[in-house]
């Protein structure tokens, strides 16, 4: 975890709208992870005579009011959102209580952003409108047809792109350019973190082969199904490469990146797979292990403690075209044009360094594309989701993110062992992390603090 998550770590928590963040420039450096930006999930639309029979101020921020729609637009979002993640419903009265106190506070910061002169004028609002619709595989045209069809009012949208914008300089302002990480807290967070070795903090980053067994299969069928199971991990065993392996073999959806499943704490993983994995060292294989799905192969392909990063990683080395639409090139021409320099390369015609430098608009365009060594959350979601679903030597189709769209070609991969250097790096990334969550937490309620509000009819979603 670095500096470039945390900005989009507070903008994303379940009562805000869109979890918001910003692209750097046109450098290879532009594809570095800045959080997530997904489609918000708009409320049904309230009608006239609604509105006019219920909205009415509830509150009063230093004389600026808070509206009883404002409360039921937002109640309904958190709703959706926590459905949507599967999490437990509050008392209801409860959650009317937290949004109506997350929307006093959210005036009250923003009436100091004003204090302070931050503003954000409409070309930011723009370009934040532009990299959502990006993210979700979207011309910004798309973008607002399907706001329409969910019955979200784009001046509404942006006003909400707005006040985010303004949140988060705010936030960056007043906290973010204050922190500072010693090396004394570097010390103090390893020596935490080695002391707790419980089972409970260990994670986990295992790849998985599903040789499934189907209802009510034959004892010769099993039999069958066992024996290509093994095969698989004596393969492993034997040092065959695992994701090749998950894509020929295995029936679980996760084949199509390698069987990997990422790194997980143990209790988000089944107890047979802990059991069988946990004493083994990277790079151990676990199994054929039955389960009423089937028989499992396992290997480990990375395990640390929480809070700690790992000492090995997964590096890639990749090249890309990046194509940036604009006035000139529409998203879906841009897409064309990157389908076409696939197909060239492919049939030889044209080698993907030398259109690289020609026609990629991205500060690696010199050297003929070349990403470096990348480990991961080194880009952006959508990009290293893409890159991790290909083998090396493979392209992938043209990939639309919030820079752009992308033809994406990985050379190599490789695990490296982190230095020391590169351990504490990683080390001051949480610490900061941590250190501004804390002084986040200060802020705002030392801004609440300092607001007069005066509340007045209870709020009615």
């Amino acid at each position: 975890m670095t500096d470039r998550h945390i900005a989009s770590s507070r903008l994303s928590t379940w009562l805000l709208c869109v979890p918001l963040v910003w692209a750097c420039a046109a450098q290879a450096q532009g594809l570095r992870s800045t959080g997530q930006l997904n489609l918000p999930r708009a409320t049904a639309p309230a009608t006239s005579t609604t509105q006019s029979t219920a909205d009415f101020i509830v509150a009063l921020v230093n004389s600026e009011p808070v509206t009883n729609n404002e409360v039921r637009q937002r109640l309904l979002r958190a709703e959706q959102q926590m459905a949507q993640d599967g999490r437990a419903m509050p008392a209801r009265e409860v959650l009317v209580r937290e949004v109506m106190e997350q929307l006093i506070n959210e005036r009250a910061q923003m009436q100091q952003a004003t204090e302070l002169g931050i503003t954000v004028d409409e070309s930011a609002i723009t370009q934040a409108e532009q990299a959502i619709a990006a993210q979700n595989q979207l011309t910004p045209e798309g973008l607002r047809r399907s706001l329409a069809a969910e019955g979200m009012d784009i001046n509404r949208f942006r006003n909400d792109l707005r006040n985010q914008i303004l949140l988060q300089r705010v936030q960056e302002r007043q906290v973010d350019s204050r922190v500072r990480v010693t090396d004394a807290d570097i010390d103090d967070f390893i020596r935490e973190q080695r002391g707790s070795n419980e089972l409970a903090n260990l994670e986990l980053n295992l790849a998985h082969v599903l040789v499934a067994v189907p209802e009510g299969a034959t004892p010769e069928r099993l039999q069958e199904l066992q024996a290509r199971a093994q095969g698989v991990a004596d393969k492993a065993r034997a040092g065959a490469d695992f994701a090749l392996l998950a894509r020929e073999f295995s029936d679980a959806p996760e084949r199509t990146n390698g069987g990997v499943f990422g790194m997980r704490s143990v209790n988000r993983l089944p107890t047979l797979f802990v059991d069988a994995t946990r004493a083994l060292n990277v790079g151990g294989v676990a199994g054929p292990l039955r389960s009423p799905a089937g028989f499992h192969v396992l290997k480990v392909i990375e395990k640390k403690q929480a809070g700690m990063p790992g000492s090995v990683v997964t590096q890639t080395r990749a090249r890309h075209i990046l194509l940036r639409p604009g006035p000139q090139l529409s998203q879906p021409d841009a897409v064309a044009r990157l389908a076409d320099f696939r197909q060239k390369i492919a049939g030889g015609q044209a080698s993907f360094e030398a259109l690289a430098r020609e026609h990629s608009q991205d500060g690696s365009a010199d050297q003929g594309g070349d990403l470096g060594w990348a480990g991961p959350g080194m880009f952006v979601p959508e990009f290293e989701q893409a890159m991790n679903a290909l083998r090396p030597g493979e392209m992938s189709a043209p990939l639309v993110s919030r820079f752009g769209v992308h033809l994406i070609r990985v050379d190599e991969r490789r695990q490296a062992t982190l230095t020391q250097r590169e351990q504490r790096d990683s080390v001051r990334g949480l610490v900061r992390e941590k250190k501004i969550e804390d002084a986040l937490r200060v802020w705002s309620q030392d801004t609440r603090g300092r607001a007069y509000v005066e509340y007045r009819d209870p709020p009615q979603p």
